[in-house]
């Protein structure tokens, strides 16, 4: 799990106040939303009850009970491969601090395509009066981790970045 921008024409955009919804994406039913209440007394309480009642459980026979600890027998699970971060392809979101100078935005740009790495959008305002940097925001398209995370390296490297690049991932719209 990590942070992710979504796309406001998702529902699971739309969750707000003390919801909660966990989306997930199975090979033969596609996309499944949960959505509840996830905070305030009522639900925390209850999430906290259920949690001893399963400890107490487990302490009366901890080898037969009908419930087992965090409700799954371990025998059961299976040794499915998790795909390596550097192997997740996804859209993001890059935000850095560059100096104002001509030729900047074409070396960004150039790494980027020598990633092997698509440009969606990007945002560059003149610079406020009297700053010598301004904020640099570029949407990717989708991209493998792996190589942004070279590209990346290889921007905060250039005399004319100024700190680390925030990223973010972005959900696609149609993913």
């Amino acid at each position: 799990m990590h942070p992710t921008l979504i796309p406001a024409e998702r529902l699971l955009a739309n969750v707000n106040g003390v919801m909660n919804a966990v989306m997930v994406e199975g090979d033969a039913v596609g996309p499944t939303l949960s959505y509840g209440a996830g905070a305030g007394g009522g639900p925390t309480a209850s999430a906290i009850v259920a949690d001893i009642i399963d400890v107490a459980r487990g302490l009366e026979d901890p080898f037969h009970s009908n419930v087992p600890h965090l409700a799954f027998h371990s025998e059961y699970l299976s040794a499915e491969p998790i795909l390596p971060i550097e192997e997740v392809e996804t859209a993001f979101y890059l935000r850095m601090e560059v100096v104002d100078r001509p030729g900047v935005l074409s070396k960004i740009a150039q790494i980027m395509s020598d990633a092997g790495i698509s440009i969606e959008a990007l945002i560059q305002k003149a610079p406020k009066h009297g700053a010598v940097t301004v904020p640099l925001i570029l949407l990717t398209n989708v991209a493998r981790e792996g190589l942004l995370m070279k590209a990346v390296a290889s921007i905060e490297a250039l005399d004319s970045v100024t700190g680390a690049v925030t990223r973010m991932r972005v959900e696609a719209l149609d993913g």
